[in-house]
Protein backbone atom coordinates (compact mmCIF):
# COMPACT_ATOMS: atom_id res chain seq x y z
CA UNK A 1 0.00 0.00 0.00
CA UNK A 2 1.44 3.43 -1.28
CA UNK A 3 0.25 6.57 0.73
CA UNK A 4 0.77 10.13 -0.04
CA UNK A 5 1.51 12.52 2.91
CA UNK A 6 0.25 16.15 3.47
CA UNK A 7 1.46 18.04 6.68
CA UNK A 8 1.44 21.60 6.83
CA UNK A 9 1.56 23.72 10.39
CA UNK A 10 1.45 27.50 10.71
CA UNK A 11 2.54 29.92 13.54
CA UNK A 12 1.45 33.20 13.76
CA UNK A 13 2.64 35.74 16.40
CA UNK A 14 0.89 39.09 17.98
CA UNK A 15 4.22 40.67 17.84
CA UNK A 16 7.54 40.05 15.79
CA UNK A 17 9.36 37.56 17.56
CA UNK A 18 13.42 37.87 17.88
CA UNK A 19 14.58 34.64 17.56
CA UNK A 20 12.95 31.24 17.33
CA UNK A 21 14.63 27.42 17.23
CA UNK A 22 11.74 24.59 15.67
CA UNK A 23 12.38 21.38 16.93
CA UNK A 24 11.21 19.09 13.53
CA UNK A 25 10.88 15.52 13.77
CA UNK A 26 8.67 15.44 10.42
CA UNK A 27 10.76 13.18 8.67
CA UNK A 28 10.55 9.37 8.39
CA UNK A 29 12.61 6.71 8.22
CA UNK A 30 12.65 3.56 5.94
CA UNK A 31 12.23 0.12 7.84
CA UNK A 32 11.19 -3.21 6.90
CA UNK A 33 7.92 -2.04 7.42
CA UNK A 34 7.45 1.49 5.31
CA UNK A 35 9.78 2.33 2.31
CA UNK A 36 10.22 6.07 2.21
CA UNK A 37 10.20 6.62 -1.80
CA UNK A 38 10.12 10.67 -1.17
CA UNK A 39 9.79 13.43 1.12
CA UNK A 40 10.46 17.12 0.96
CA UNK A 41 10.54 19.34 3.99
CA UNK A 42 9.37 23.42 3.10
CA UNK A 43 10.65 25.87 5.37
CA UNK A 44 11.71 29.59 5.82
CA UNK A 45 15.25 28.73 6.37
CA UNK A 46 17.60 26.36 6.01
CA UNK A 47 17.50 23.74 8.64
CA UNK A 48 20.41 21.33 10.60
CA UNK A 49 19.60 17.52 9.87
CA UNK A 50 21.09 15.63 12.60
CA UNK A 51 19.67 12.09 14.92
CA UNK A 52 18.51 12.40 18.12
CA UNK A 53 19.03 10.20 21.31
CA UNK A 54 16.08 8.46 20.10
CA UNK A 55 17.23 7.47 16.57
CA UNK A 56 14.72 10.08 15.29
CA UNK A 57 15.60 12.21 12.28
CA UNK A 58 15.69 15.81 13.46
CA UNK A 59 16.21 18.84 11.87
CA UNK A 60 16.66 22.23 14.03
CA UNK A 61 15.54 25.28 12.47
CA UNK A 62 16.16 28.67 13.77
CA UNK A 63 15.16 31.68 12.52
CA UNK A 64 17.66 34.69 13.99
CA UNK A 65 15.73 37.55 12.42
CA UNK A 66 12.15 39.57 13.16
CA UNK A 67 9.26 37.07 11.88
CA UNK A 68 5.84 37.15 12.62
CA UNK A 69 4.83 33.66 11.65
CA UNK A 70 6.45 30.02 10.57
CA UNK A 71 4.88 27.74 7.89
CA UNK A 72 6.76 24.39 7.85
CA UNK A 73 5.01 21.65 5.53
CA UNK A 74 6.46 18.18 4.91
CA UNK A 75 4.87 16.07 2.06
CA UNK A 76 5.65 12.80 0.53
CA UNK A 77 5.32 9.39 -0.68
CA UNK A 78 5.72 6.08 1.46
CA UNK A 79 5.09 2.08 0.61
CA UNK A 80 3.74 0.61 3.73
CA UNK A 81 5.01 -2.89 3.37
CA UNK A 82 3.55 -6.60 4.72
CA UNK A 83 6.20 -6.52 7.25
CA UNK A 84 5.93 -6.14 11.78
CA UNK A 85 9.40 -5.94 12.25
CA UNK A 86 11.73 -2.39 13.06
CA UNK A 87 14.86 -1.68 11.58
CA UNK A 88 15.37 -0.24 15.23
CA UNK A 89 18.72 0.77 16.06
CA UNK A 90 19.51 -1.84 18.59
CA UNK A 91 22.45 1.05 20.61
CA UNK A 92 19.67 1.97 22.93
CA UNK A 93 18.25 -0.93 25.10
CA UNK A 94 14.56 -1.39 25.33
CA UNK A 95 14.73 -0.69 29.28
CA UNK A 96 15.46 2.91 28.69
CA UNK A 97 11.51 3.07 28.04
CA UNK A 98 10.73 1.60 31.27
CA UNK A 99 11.48 5.09 33.12
CA UNK A 100 8.51 7.13 33.80
CA UNK A 101 8.58 10.88 32.94
CA UNK A 102 6.65 13.74 34.47
CA UNK A 103 3.88 12.99 31.59
CA UNK A 104 3.98 9.40 32.18
CA UNK A 105 3.95 9.34 35.92
CA UNK A 106 1.18 6.88 37.40
CA UNK A 107 -0.69 7.70 40.64
CA UNK A 108 -2.34 4.87 42.77
CA UNK A 109 -5.44 5.45 39.92
CA UNK A 110 -3.58 4.14 36.94
CA UNK A 111 -1.39 1.85 39.20
CA UNK A 112 -4.65 0.03 40.69
CA UNK A 113 -5.79 -0.08 37.22
CA UNK A 114 -2.50 -1.25 35.71
CA UNK A 115 -2.51 -4.25 38.42
CA UNK A 116 -5.44 -5.89 37.61
CA UNK A 117 -3.73 -6.95 34.21
CA UNK A 118 -0.20 -8.31 35.46
CA UNK A 119 0.11 -11.98 35.31
CA UNK A 120 1.61 -14.07 32.65
CA UNK A 121 0.21 -14.00 28.97
CA UNK A 122 1.83 -10.00 28.57
CA UNK A 123 0.87 -9.47 25.25
CA UNK A 124 -3.03 -10.86 25.89
CA UNK A 125 -3.73 -9.36 28.85
CA UNK A 126 -1.99 -5.63 27.62
CA UNK A 127 -4.79 -5.96 24.69
CA UNK A 128 -7.31 -6.60 27.28
CA UNK A 129 -6.06 -3.26 29.16
CA UNK A 130 -6.19 -1.82 26.08
CA UNK A 131 -9.53 -2.50 25.55
CA UNK A 132 -10.74 -1.51 28.96
CA UNK A 133 -8.47 1.76 28.71
CA UNK A 134 -10.74 2.70 25.70
CA UNK A 135 -13.79 1.79 27.64
CA UNK A 136 -13.36 4.03 30.39
CA UNK A 137 -11.09 6.94 28.06
CA UNK A 138 -13.62 7.11 25.09
CA UNK A 139 -12.49 9.07 22.29
CA UNK A 140 -13.62 12.51 22.58
CA UNK A 141 -11.68 16.11 20.60
CA UNK A 142 -11.24 18.76 22.42
CA UNK A 143 -11.38 17.17 25.85
CA UNK A 144 -8.03 17.36 27.24
CA UNK A 145 -5.08 19.96 25.74
CA UNK A 146 -1.47 19.09 24.46
CA UNK A 147 0.10 19.64 28.17
CA UNK A 148 -2.48 17.39 29.89
CA UNK A 149 -0.22 14.38 31.87
CA UNK A 150 -1.68 10.69 31.91
CA UNK A 151 -2.84 10.92 35.56
CA UNK A 152 -4.95 14.33 34.37
CA UNK A 153 -6.64 12.93 31.19
CA UNK A 154 -7.17 9.32 33.12
CA UNK A 155 -8.76 11.19 35.99
CA UNK A 156 -11.01 13.00 33.08
CA UNK A 157 -12.44 9.84 31.67
CA UNK A 158 -12.02 10.66 27.96
CA UNK A 159 -8.77 11.85 25.79
CA UNK A 160 -7.81 11.81 22.36
CA UNK A 161 -4.61 9.39 20.96
CA UNK A 162 -2.02 11.08 22.58
CA UNK A 163 -3.84 10.90 25.85
CA UNK A 164 -4.68 7.24 25.41
CA UNK A 165 -0.78 6.24 24.52
CA UNK A 166 0.31 8.47 27.55
CA UNK A 167 -1.58 6.61 30.29
CA UNK A 168 -0.94 3.37 28.12
CA UNK A 169 2.76 4.23 28.64
CA UNK A 170 2.06 4.85 32.40
CA UNK A 171 0.32 1.12 32.66
CA UNK A 172 2.96 -0.69 31.05
CA UNK A 173 5.80 1.19 33.50
CA UNK A 174 3.98 0.33 36.34
CA UNK A 175 4.05 -3.70 35.36
CA UNK A 176 8.07 -2.84 34.41
CA UNK A 177 7.25 -3.55 30.60
CA UNK A 178 9.35 -1.34 28.30
CA UNK A 179 6.69 1.05 26.25
CA UNK A 180 7.86 3.72 24.12
CA UNK A 181 5.61 6.71 22.31
CA UNK A 182 5.24 6.77 18.05
CA UNK A 183 4.23 9.88 16.45
CA UNK A 184 2.84 9.61 12.69
CA UNK A 185 0.09 9.12 10.36
CA UNK A 186 -2.84 7.32 10.11
CA UNK A 187 -4.86 5.78 6.82
CA UNK A 188 -8.41 6.27 7.22
CA UNK A 189 -11.46 6.15 5.02
CA UNK A 190 -13.11 7.83 7.83
CA UNK A 191 -13.19 11.44 6.52
CA UNK A 192 -13.28 12.67 10.31
CA UNK A 193 -10.47 10.92 11.55
CA UNK A 194 -6.93 12.78 12.38
CA UNK A 195 -4.74 11.65 10.13
CA UNK A 196 -1.64 13.12 12.44
CA UNK A 197 -1.97 10.01 15.26
CA UNK A 198 -0.35 8.71 18.18
CA UNK A 199 0.05 4.96 19.62
CA UNK A 200 2.24 2.94 21.67
CA UNK A 201 4.81 -0.07 21.37
CA UNK A 202 5.87 -2.29 23.71
CA UNK A 203 8.95 -4.77 24.22
CA UNK A 204 8.17 -8.19 24.56
CA UNK A 205 9.73 -11.32 23.44
CA UNK A 206 12.38 -9.34 22.13
CA UNK A 207 10.61 -6.66 19.44
CA UNK A 208 8.62 -4.07 19.70
CA UNK A 209 4.48 -4.99 19.81
CA UNK A 210 2.04 -1.64 18.59
CA UNK A 211 -0.76 -1.29 20.51
CA UNK A 212 -2.69 1.52 18.63
CA UNK A 213 -5.47 2.14 21.62
CA UNK A 214 -7.75 5.05 20.08
CA UNK A 215 -8.49 2.36 16.96
CA UNK A 216 -7.59 -1.04 19.24
CA UNK A 217 -5.23 -2.41 16.13
CA UNK A 218 -2.38 -4.20 17.08
CA UNK A 219 -1.14 -4.20 13.34
CA UNK A 220 0.14 -1.46 11.93
CA UNK A 221 -0.64 -1.52 8.60
CA UNK A 222 -2.13 1.85 7.99
CA UNK A 223 0.48 3.53 10.25
CA UNK A 224 3.02 5.62 9.33
CA UNK A 225 5.72 6.20 11.96
CA UNK A 226 7.76 9.35 12.64
CA UNK A 227 9.66 9.67 15.70
CA UNK A 228 9.80 7.44 19.08
CA UNK A 229 10.08 8.80 22.29
CA UNK A 230 9.76 8.46 26.46
CA UNK A 231 6.23 10.51 25.36
CA UNK A 232 4.63 13.28 23.38
CA UNK A 233 7.54 16.16 24.12
CA UNK A 234 10.34 13.22 22.63
CA UNK A 235 8.94 12.65 19.94
CA UNK A 236 6.27 15.43 18.68
CA UNK A 237 6.42 16.12 15.23
CA UNK A 238 7.15 20.31 15.91
CA UNK A 239 7.87 21.62 18.99
CA UNK A 240 10.09 25.01 19.79
CA UNK A 241 10.98 28.22 22.00
CA UNK A 242 10.82 31.57 21.00
CA UNK A 243 11.57 35.09 22.61
CA UNK A 244 8.79 37.88 21.71
CA UNK A 245 5.74 37.49 20.04
CA UNK A 246 3.29 37.99 22.69
CA UNK A 247 0.05 35.51 21.77
CA UNK A 248 0.84 32.33 19.56
CA UNK A 249 -1.47 30.93 17.47
CA UNK A 250 -1.01 27.75 15.73
CA UNK A 251 -2.81 25.49 12.94
CA UNK A 252 -2.19 21.91 11.71
CA UNK A 253 -3.56 19.97 8.67
CA UNK A 254 -2.23 16.38 7.54
CA UNK A 255 -3.79 14.29 4.67
CA UNK A 256 -3.56 11.07 4.00
CA UNK A 257 -4.02 9.22 1.22
CA UNK A 258 -3.73 6.47 -1.03
CA UNK A 259 -1.40 7.08 -4.26
CA UNK A 260 -2.11 3.14 -5.42
CA UNK A 261 -5.53 2.74 -5.82
CA UNK A 262 -6.42 3.03 -9.72
CA UNK A 263 -9.52 4.75 -11.33
CA UNK A 264 -11.71 2.45 -12.60
CA UNK A 265 -13.62 3.92 -15.94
Amino acid sequence: MKLSIEHRTEYCYETPVSHSTQYLRLTPKSSARQRILSWDLDMPDVATRGTDGFGNILHVLTMDRPHDAITIAAKGEVEIVDEHLEDDDQRLSPLVFQRFTPITRADQMIRSFAQGFAGSQPLQRLAELSAALLELMPYVPGSTVVSSTATEAFSTGRGVCQDHTHVFLSCCRVLGIPARYVSGYLYTNDSNHVASHAWAEVWLNDRWHTFDVTNQAIEPTHHLKLAVGLDYLDACPVRGVRYGGGVESMHAFALVERSDLQVSQ
